[in-house]
């Protein structure tokens, strides 16, 4: 594992209308690996991959975060990135976020609530719900636990591999970036949250499990976990995956 060597890894599912508007956006030359996680698209998601000879993995699990948790298993650089492939988060903040993490910051989160310069899209959240959720649950947080974070569940995120498994994250879907907020709070980790700017998603819709009451729902009940945990060890952590990549 080469000091300093970061992978960034890329979230997909039936995206390949943004990911061909994306893929000449984002700055690959600044990561020793690119690996994409796909949970299984129909739409030639996977075809373009193999045109830009980006390796891929399919998910063995679905649900995004057995996505963080299957690629923790992969990743072999000191330190990883997460990236969804939907539009939603500015490539521009990647060398941004290897910045921080090169200041030796355990979590790096791009916040889009609060800090000067941040924004949210909420083109598809007419009444602002999920963004007054996001901004309750991350204050919650702030009070129960100190973190200074004011967008506890934005996905776009790098850790430092040795902190998140440290973490041992076990959530299966969007509530993991809550849950390894919260984590990282309690084991005393340094946190570097960054203002970011949403941008409009590119193409294709959102998913099932990323719908306003679903994400709320699941997000309270590992909220309302974490806190019934308290400082006792943290749950187990996923077992390894065995998984095939594909070029």
């Amino acid at each position: 594992m080469n000091p300093g060597s970061t992978t960034l890894i890329l979230l997909s599912y039936d995206e390949r209308e943004a990911l061909e508007k994306l893929i000449p956006l984002v700055p690959f030359p600044l990561f020793e690996r690119v690996l994409a996680i796909d949970a299984g698209s129909t739409d030639g998601t996977l075809d373009l991959y193999q045109a830009h000879a980006i390796p891929y993995v399919l998910q063995t699990v679905p649900g995004r975060g057995n996505a963080f948790l299957q690629a923790q298993e992969l990743v072999e650089t000191e330190r990883v990135i997460f990236f969804s492939t939907d539009g939603n988060e500015d490539p521009g903040d990647l060398a941004k976020m290897l910045g921080y993490l090169d200041e030796g910051y355990d979590l790096v989160i791009a916040g889009r609530f609060v800090l000067s310069g941040s924004c949210s899209d909420n083109s598809d959240d007419f009444f602002r719900i999920r963004k007054l959720g996001s901004l309750s649950y991350s204050l919650l947080v702030r009070l129960l636990w100190g973190s200074g974070v004011w967008d506890s569940c934005n996905g776009y995120r790098g850790f430092r591999l040795a902190s998140m498994k440290r973490m041992r994250l076990d959530a299966p879907l969007h509530e993991i970036e809550l849950q390894s907020t919260i984590r990282a709070t309690k084991l005393k980790m340094r946190i570097k949250e960054f203002p970011t700017r949403e941008l409009r998603r590119m193409g294709g819709a959102h998913k099932p499990t990323a719908k306003t009451l679903t994400l709320a729902w699941r997000t309270g009940l590992f909220l309302l976990r974490e806190i019934f945990l308290g400082k006792r060890p943290l749950a187990v952590a996923h077992e390894q995956r065995g998984v095939k990549i594909s070029l």
